[in-house]
């Protein structure tokens, strides 16, 4: 929603947006734009009655803004829809989907094709992405004229009146598919249910566009076994198109990228993580299969800077390294322990987690957090966070998770908020250490008070 706000900026529009408490990264960019945010919801926010209003899939019946809306007809429609409607007319439109890695590979994508740029103006790219990137300072671009719109494809629904995947408003000429798990447990009630919504998607591409799929996947197989358009597979299967050899972790990766058994090209990434390597080798294939030369690939993914709240190194502390990740899910978190392990190998390792995600607040993956957080040497794990929202016989139950880590020998701490976990482990924190701050929100602001308490500020 900030960045369509920004999008309809640029486009002269005036534009106005209302929310609970906003946050960054995203309310720095508006401000810095002029757009004016309206904290809390008031249906005083609308007596300067709007053209038009655009109603975010976090709104529902009772938002005392949506119920003027609706007794007084002014004007409304969804961010999709309007994306569609506004900005994707006659351009070629490439979509980035998946459970994981959405936000990651489309920056990747954007800043391929922006570095492609400085050699051929045509690829110039439009672009929408769920965070900032850091290559650009943004979340968002509007080339004029018929470029390139490159989109992250989300999969949560579209808003109060349109419960399909916003995905299924964008139509892509091709796109990426990264991975297929079960999430969003508000809105899917199964595994089934979310592979619907992505054989939706693999439906939409025509017969001449290109889908790039995971091929770690049995979920992706099968999302995209009826495709109309040429798949092409991406991974470390012998079988598949884009074949990843020679992976070397660190805090920069490096691996060869086969492609048809032949090599495609030597890249290197200043990030960690595996999932990063993989997240920018379906960027590659994809972007390669639209022209884009292999120099600037290379190019592109060696100088590539990652997004805002994606393993950010927030602050360095007394020795200690405190990092930002968005995490919404237990393969993610997972992935995120993963990449910090092979980027500071040797060091001790924190794991701070705020239950925030509308998956996470469940209890439906409970062993498998569990699983995720016990790679971390410790654990600071905060109450679930308006945990009234959940049926109490669906709600995450934070104490089974601290038992479950502290049975396979994992010191773990409950703490009931931001503040009661810097009391709690900021004094254990020593030189060496890396914390792992795991939220999709907020977080009390623990990003800035934590580095402050390791300070003694």
């Amino acid at each position: 929603m900030a960045s369509l706000a920004g999008m309809l900026r640029t486009q002269g529009h005036r534009v106005t947006g209302s929310d609970t408490a906003a946050y960054p990264p995203m309310s720095d960019q508006l401000r810095a734009m002029g757009i004016t945010i309206m904290e809390p919801y008031s249906e005083h926010n609308l007596d300067e009655r709007p053209d038009l209003v655009v109603v975010g899939n976090a709104i529902s019946r009772g938002n005392p803004e949506l119920e003027r809306v609706l007794d007084e007809r002014i004007p409304m429609t969804s961010m999709a829809a309007l994306i569609h409607e506004e900005f994707l007319t006659g351009r070629e439109r490439l979509v980035v989907c998946g459970t994981h890695g959405k936000t990651t590979t489309t920056s990747m994508l954007a800043w391929i094709y922006e570095t492609a740029a400085k050699r051929d103006a045509k690829w110039k790219p439009s672009f929408l992405i769920g965070g900032v990137a850091e290559n650009f300072g943004t979340s968002f671009h509007v080339e004029p004229g018929t470029r390139p719109f490159i989109l992250e494809g989300d999969e949560y629904d579209t808003a109060f009146f349109d419960k399909g995947p916003k995905f299924l408003h964008y139509f892509p000429d091709a796109a990426i598919l990264t991975h297929v798990e079960f999430d969003h447990a508000d809105i899917y009630v199964d595994l089934n249910a979310v592979k619907t919504a992505f054989k939706r998607m693999v439906n939409l591409i025509p017969r001449r566009g290109r889908l790039v799929a995971f091929d770690g996947s049995e979920n992706v197989t099968e999302c995209c076994a009826k495709a109309f358009c040429a798949v092409e597979r991406y991974g470390f299967a012998v079988s598949s198109m884009w074949r990843v050899v020679d992976l070397q972790h660190g805090a920069t990766m490096r691996w060869t990228l086969l492609r048809e058994g032949r090599e495609f090209a030597r890249f290197a990434l200043p990030m960690a993580g595996e999932h990063n390597a993989l997240n920018a080798t379906a960027a590659a294939a994809l972007a390669a299969g639209q022209g884009i030369p292999v120099e600037a690939i290379v190019e592109a993914l060696a100088s590539f800077r990652s997004v805002k709240r994606r393993l950010e190194v927030r602050a360095e502390v007394a020795g200690i390294t405190v990092i930002d990740d968005f995490a919404h899910h237990p393969t993610a978190i997972r992935e995120t322990l993963r990449a910090l392990r092979g980027a500071y190998p040797g060091r001790r390792l924190w794991a701070v987690l705020e239950p925030r995600s509308n998956t996470l607040r469940r209890s439906i993956f409970e062993h498998e957090l569990v699983e995720s957080l016990a790679l971390a040497d410790e654990v600071a794990l905060a109450a679930v966070f308006k945990s009234e929202a959940i049926p109490p016989a669906e709600r995450l139950d934070p104490e089974h998770v601290v038992d479950g880590l502290q049975a396979r020998g994992v010191p773990a701490v409950l703490c009931a908020d931001a503040d009661a976990i810097i009391a709690n482990a900021a004094p254990r924190m020593r030189s060496g250490d890396v914390v792992a701050i795991l939220s999709n929100g907020g977080f009390g602001d623990i990003y800035t008070k934590l580095p402050k308490a390791l300070a003694g500020s």
